[in-house]
């Protein structure tokens, strides 16, 4: 494993996603204290000429706090509407926040539309490029507002892999309630082991992975494994990580083994 994140010390682009359950209280408020700090690493990363990109969710959960809802409604309709609430909100935290450390945020939505139409795809790369030489840092998000079935990514851990996927990106951290992969799930086994590396997604570990409980949320290590499988596809690795530290961002990027690590197809110690 050494070999391998020392590797990431080297990452020019680099997409981080966070959770609902990341940045926001369990009842949908937002988290500043995990929130400010995510800022504070992006800042520096930034600082350091790297290219960095936030896919972040949280817009419905942060939408149903601001409406005093316990849960996620079912309708269409409603969580849009929450979407478009819960949205300016994070934006604007966000913005307010790297604004502070002399940044320039700049909001990206994306329906799975855009990517798979050529010519919208290459506007996407285009934007996302020009961004990055105007020193900005992208926030994306999947535009819930307007995305229906056909059009939706479904959850922002696949939308954060094809993001990495469309910029060409040397790393994807997937920031989560979790360490990183176990052999079970921790929230109910004191015993569950984490998984530090994981070359190929087998059928066990297809077998142990499992949703974790979250009202607000649309993921869990279902989905981070699909994520794993674009990632892995295009050579790119991917690392899940605690997010409740954002400083662990730091962490993996400085070479330490932090977390679970999906090494693309190919790669070795």
């Amino acid at each position: 494993m050494g070999d391998i994140v020392e590797e990431f010390k080297k990452a020019e682009t680099i997409v981080i996603k966070v959770g609902t359950s990341t940045i926001t209280h369990n009842n949908g408020t937002i988290n500043f204290y995990v929130v400010e700090k995510l800022v504070r690493v992006l800042s520096d990363l930034k600082n350091e000429n790297k290219n960095v990109v936030l896919v972040t969710s949280g817009a419905i959960g942060v939408g149903c706090s601001r409406m005093r809802l316990n849960k996620k409604p079912d309708s269409l309709p409603e969580k849009q509407a929450l979407a478009a609430i819960g949205q300016v909100n994070l934006m604007h935290v966000y913005s307010k926040l790297l604004n502070e450390y002399g940044q320039i945020a700049s909001q990206v939505l994306l329906t799975k539309d855009v990517i798979e139409d050529e010519q919208r795809k290459i506007n996407a790369v285009n934007t996302f490029n020009t961004l990055f030489r105007y020193g900005s840092i992208p926030i994306v998000n999947e535009n819930d507002t307007v995305a229906t079935e056909e059009i939706e990514f479904g959850d922002n851990d696949t939308l954060s892999a094809i993001v990495a996927v469309l910029i060409n990106a040397d790393l994807l951290i997937l920031l989560s309630d979790i360490d990183g992969l176990y052999d079970k799930n921790p929230k109910h086994y004191p015993d569950a082991k984490l998984i530090p590396v994981v070359r190929c997604i087998t059928n066990e570990i297809e077998k142990i992975s499992q949703n974790t409980d979250n009202s607000f949320g649309t993921g869990g290590m279902i989905t981070k494994l699909a994520a794993a499988r674009i990632c892995n596809s295009h050579g790119i690795p991917m690392v899940i990580a605690n997010g409740d530290n954002p400083y662990n961002i730091c962490r993996i990027i400085d070479g330490e083994p932090v977390g679970t690590v999906f090494v693309p197809n190919g790669e070795e110690d």
